[in-house]
């Protein structure tokens, strides 16, 4: 069954089954469908805060990502082939994360008890749900995404390993680091500490006192905390060259750092819903393809099980996905499977999205083209 509304469409789930023996009732996941269902499909998943509408800015006629189908590669003879990939479009499929305040979140459903941890297996299995049994797509040309996005693309790859012929992880990883752990435990616990509340540890929320019910953050709570949040993240985001550059002046146009801080960071950061964020920083704290059948941990053995031919584009300065982890992926990977390639960018994670930087976005446009086209050639 789906539901419309004027932003995006939602699949209803029922009652539905999680990794942690839990579940979440009456269950939906949110999309959005670009360009006609008959072109070769790509999903495109959500990242950690990121609304359907926040994806858009990889979509477009003048993109590698065009929904616009304009002609038919099989009228071509094969010496032209080069041709007719470029008139070959997509049927692109966004589905939000679990907690992104569109799909099934906290902020979405009435109950006194707190919201069931989520792991991007969950996330997965419900976005195949939702594209073989809902949208009647058996086969997808692509799976691509940015940050958690990019963690969800890994998840599909090693969850469903036959399911796509590309992936395209940019600026995420197949596993969460521990520091990337330690960085998502820092603002997580400023956050908490506003409802005088502790954390449990990484990969769970806070610490449950017995006999005390669960409260809605009050409105001061929520604007302390989240600014907290929000200029705790300040130093992630970006790298240290991005600031060193004075980019925050440059490019975004504040007069000062503090300035930057409240109206980037702390705007941001305000606009959420917290328990929403708190569901999807314990999602990406999870975050790890080989938790799962038939790996049952042995990441390197989730590795060489991807089938798809993977381009995975981290930064050289993002400080929470460094390359050095998207290396030892790739290098786990069968030959010939996997390539890697680094954005050459100060703009630290933010090189990957949200389009902010022109010469970046042009950089990844630039990349899918030719991955697609040089892929398809072989």
């Amino acid at each position: 069954m789906t539901s419309h509304s004027s932003e995006f469409d939602r699949f209803q789930l029922g009652d539905w089954e999680l990794q942690c023996g839990e579940s979440i009732p009456n269950a939906h996941i949110a999309y959005k469908t670009f360009g006609n269902r008959k072109s070769p499909a790509i999903v495109y998943p959500t990242w950690f805060s990121g609304a359907i509408s926040d994806n858009v800015w990889l979509i477009g006629e003048d993109k590698a990502l065009n929904p616009k189908q304009v002609g038919q590669a099989t009228a071509f003879p094969v010496h032209i082939i080069s041709i007719t990939i470029d008139l070959l479009k997509f049927f692109i499929i966004i589905p939000a994360l679990f907690g992104n305040g569109q799909s099934s979140s906290p902020s979405n459903q009435e109950s006194d008890k707190p919201f069931p941890k989520v792991s991007f297996f969950d996330n997965v299995r419900a976005q195949y749900e939702l594209v073989t049994n809902h949208l009647k797509i058996q086969h997808l040309h692509a799976v691509l995404g940015w940050s958690m996005g990019a963690g969800q693309t890994y998840q599909w790859i090693t969850q469903y390993p036959d399911m796509m012929n590309f992936a395209i992880p940019f600026c995420g990883s197949a596993k969460t680091s521990i520091h990337n752990q330690v960085f998502l435990e820092g603002i997580k616990s400023a956050m908490l500490a506003v409802k005088t509340q502790s954390s449990a540890g990484s990969k769970e929320g806070a610490i449950a006192v017995e006999g005390e019910k669960q409260r809605n953050w009050s409105p001061k709570e929520k604007e302390v905390g989240m600014k907290a949040f929000g200029r705790g993240y300040a130093g992630w985001g970006f790298s240290q060259a991005f600031y060193r550059q004075r980019l925050h002046e440059k490019h975004y146009g504040f007069k000062d750092l503090e300035s930057f801080m409240q109206g980037f960071w702390e705007a941001w950061a305000c606009s959420k819903d917290p328990e929403n964020m708190l569901v999807m920083l314990q999602t990406w704290q999870s975050g790890d393809c080989s938790n799962q059948k038939p790996y049952n941990g042995d990441f390197e053995k989730a590795m060489q099980s991807i089938r798809a031919r993977t381009l995975v584009l981290p930064c050289r300065t993002d400080l929470y996905f460094p390359p050095e982890d998207s290396e030892y992926e790739v290098a786990n990977m069968s030959p010939g499977i996997g390539r890697l390639e680094q954005f050459p960018s100060i703009w630290g994670h933010w090189a990957g999205g949200p389009g902010d930087s022109k010469d970046d976005l042009k950089w990844l446009d630039d990349h899918l083209s030719n991955f697609f086209s040089i892929e398809q050639l072989e």
